[in-house]
């Protein structure tokens, strides 16, 4: 397991090491709930917002804030591997003797540690915000590190199949603002369109929030805890082993 530990290591510390993106990945989160979440509390009265969010609008929107950092900080392992790419320690672990399994595993695993400890600062500031469940947190996290998991996998397949930063860039703004919007993190998933419920239902990051949301809200879950347990833990298991066979039949140009 050492080449594994060795790859958790280097992105924590690679990422440690970058105050612009630490500051930077906890600003934004920050930004939507002070000024997004405040915003729409002030627009939904205790009694509308009970009925439509099963509690008020800021409690409701926390965990979905929380859920959202950690994928988009998940999705972003990607631009690792395009660097890597370009600066050659990619090829090196291609062709050191030393399981490629076990080193992307570690990447993935380093980047959902990462992502989750950004999670984990903002859920800390957000009890000043709203009206959390504390013994909601543990679970909430676990559920946070298989997005995670899932997440960083999808990015890293991804990028495994392109060489440049800012087409990858592209790829996953578009792939991210939706699944940020079909995921419930803003409104509820029953309220949206037949068509949109139908593409939530597909959505890894639609089961994190709604787990999270149950655990630190109270607020029942659409589709049952043990469901989105399950998802999530499947996906997160696929998408780590697609990127893992991905990397295997890897060749750098």
């Amino acid at each position: 397991m050492r080449v594994f530990t060795t790859m958790v290591y280097r992105e924590l510390k690679r990422f440690s090491h970058s105050r612009a993106r630490v500051v930077g990945s906890i600003i934004n989160p920050l930004i939507w709930l002070i000024f997004f979440g405040m915003g729409w509390s002030g627009v939904f009265s205790s009694p509308m917002a009970s009925a439509i969010f099963g509690t008020d609008y800021m409690t409701y929107l926390v965990p979905g804030i929380v859920a959202m950092t950690v994928f988009n900080m998940s999705f972003m392992q990607g631009i690792t591997i395009i660097w890597d790419k370009q600066f050659g320690f990619l090829k090196e672990i291609l062709v050191a003797p030393a399981s490629r399994t076990e080193a992307i595993l570690g990447r993935i695993t380093g980047g959902a540690i990462m992502a989750m400890m950004q999670g984990v600062i903002i859920l800390a500031l957000s009890f000043a915000l709203a009206n959390l469940r504390v013994s909601g947190v543990l679970p909430a996290l676990g559920m946070g590190f298989l997005v995670g998991i899932a997440i960083a996998g999808m990015g890293v397949a991804i990028a495994l199949k392109m060489t440049s930063m800012e087409g990858f860039q592209m790829v996953i703004m578009m792939i991210m603002l939706p699944m940020t919007f079909l995921s419930g993190a803003f409104y509820p998933v029953k309220t949206m369109p037949n068509w949109m419920q139908w593409l939530a239902e597909i959505n890894p990051l639609t089961y994190a929030v709604d787990g999270s949301r149950y655990y630190l809200a109270g607020v029942t879950p659409t589709f049952g805890i043990a469901t989105d347990w399950l998802v999530l833990a499947g996906l997160a298991a696929l998408l780590a082993g697609i990127a893992a066979l991905e990397f295997r039949k890897g060749t750098i140009d």
